[in-house]
């Protein structure tokens, strides 16, 4: 298990992704008068810990990934459920604090659904390009928000946290992504 996550670079990504929330945090706690962060800056915080974590979806030896003699589905999924699990309890445990990243249903609509777009991206593009689509896509739909029906569609993750169509966008990809990525692993690169 210690080689399986140093080989995929976790630990420099743990810490870049948690000291990324946590320097958000610092400065919103710092700067503003308000509690609660502005869904625009948390939807940010979750792709950018996204975007991170993703780079450790691919191993730098992919032939001996693909033929060792361990099976590797359930591996991959418990690998992306771990990154779910650790942006969640990152973003979900300033709740209690000075400065909220919330609510609990954003964060893990949008961090489920860009993972599991990140998962896509790997398996088509390769891991060390996973995190392009999610973040340009998300940028732009956090800043233009759309409310037209398609516009939800293609904005969902900066729509409310109550938006029923973003929610089905986000579980379509986040289910996708991990049974694509489960199944078939990182492209190959030539």
């Amino acid at each position: 298990m210690t080689g399986y996550l140093r080989a995929r670079r976790v630990p420099l990504a743990l810490a870049a992704s948690v000291g990324a929330a946590a320097l958000i945090w610092v400065l919103w706690l710092v700067f503003s008068d308000d509690r609660d962060a502005v869904a625009l800056l948390v939807v940010l915080t979750v792709v950018l810990m996204v975007a991170v974590l993703s780079t450790t979806l691919a191993a730098p030896d992919e032939d001996l990934e693909r033929t060792a003699a361990l099976r590797w589905p359930w591996r991959r999924a418990l690998h992306l459920l771990a990154a779910l699990a650790l942006v969640l309890v990152v973003l979900l445990a300033t709740l209690p604090t000075g400065a909220r990243f919330g609510p609990a249903a954003l964060v893990l609509r949008d961090t489920a659904g860009l993972l599991g777009l990140s998962a896509l991206c790997a398996t088509v593009a390769g891991a060390t390009r996973a995190w392009f689509l999610p973040l340009g896509w998300t940028v732009v739909a956090a800043m233009f928000p759309q409310s037209s029906s398609w516009g939800t569609l293609l904005t969902w993750q900066g729509q409310p946290h109550t938006s029923r169509r973003a929610a089905v966008v986000a579980a379509v990809l986040a289910v996708t992504g991990l049974l694509t990525y489960a199944l078939r692993g990182p492209a190959r690169r030539e």
